[in-house]
């Protein structure tokens, strides 16, 4: 597919899916939502890839949605035309909750790393929340912005957000749309990692290709479904479930080259199988 508003690359069994409106801050747009869906779906489908990393061009992640977009909206006709705009086909192998804009995410089976290089807010933030783990540059800004310019939570960012840094401070972030900034973004839990802004790039990718070559992609996929699927689960399911998990790892390939690797002392040669 031809792109117009995102960047897409493959280097070193790493996808780079890059929001490129740099002139807008990467505001978000329709165009935007549908190009990064095809470049995920494509991410996925290729056997070379096995991390995915999102970021966005020049100084901004993704500062929100774009403004322009909001002409007409308060128009009786709005809701129903957006929902038929965010419709896709059903798809019975993936989680229904993971199948709307935005939360779809977490169905895409490699790992998605949301590189913040610098603003992040609303709509922007739904999808780094909706990302398996956040990297942030020490100049990052991140709000959920909504509160503050009259809008309720959207796209599922209220749960997102509890899932990802618990109710406590999901509320007060949520209702105060303050900036978070610097190390604030690591005590509550909004990213894993924070480094200085030259060095977001580099470590991120380190970090990436990491995944990418000590672990088995088996494994990811499988570890990935399973903490997605927390929300859903009591802890008894849970239990059953990765009991389940754990006895087709066992039969893996992956587990065989992994055992095999550690007895030879040497990397393994995962293949996903």
């Amino acid at each position: 597919m031809k792109y117009q508003q995102v960047l897409y690359e493959v280097s070193d069994r790493v996808a780079t899916i890059t929001l490129n409106r740099p002139e807008a801050l990467n505001a978000w747009t329709d165009v935007m939502a549908e190009e990064v869906w095809h470049a995920m779906h494509e991410a996925e489908r290729d056997d070379a890839v096995r991390v995915i990393v999102l970021t966005g061009a020049g100084r901004a992640f993704c500062a929100g949605g774009d403004v322009t977009g909001f002409k007409g909206q308060h128009d009786g006709d709005f809701p129903r035309s957006l929902l038929t705009k965010l419709a896709r086909p059903y798809d019975f192998s993936r989680r229904p909750d993971y199948q709307s804009r935005a939360a779809y995410f977490p169905a895409i089976d490699r790992p998605i790393i949301a590189m913040l290089n610098g603003a992040t807010a609303g709509l922007g933030l739904v999808h780094a929340l909706f990302a398996d783990i956040r990297i942030a540059a020490d100049d990052a800004v991140v709000t959920t912005a909504f509160a503050r310019i009259g809008l309720a939570s959207e796209y599922g960012m209220a749960w997102a957000l509890r899932n990802v840094v618990g109710p406590a401070a999901a509320a007060e972030l949520l209702l105060s749309a303050r900036k978070v900034r610097g190390e604030e973004l690591l005590r509550v839990g909004l990213a894993s990692q924070l480094h200085p802004h030259e060095r977001l790039a580099e470590a991120t990718y380190a970090y990436a290709r990491e995944l990418a070559t000590a672990c088995s992609p088996r494994s990811l996929r499988v570890m990935k479904r399973q903490l997605w699927n927390l929300p859903f689960q009591s802890l008894h399911e849970a239990l059953i479930a990765d009991s389940e998990e754990m006895l087709r790892a066992n039969l893996s390939e992956d587990f065989q080259e992994g055992k095999l690797a550690f007895k030879e002392k040497r990397p393994p040669r995962f293949t996903g199988r």
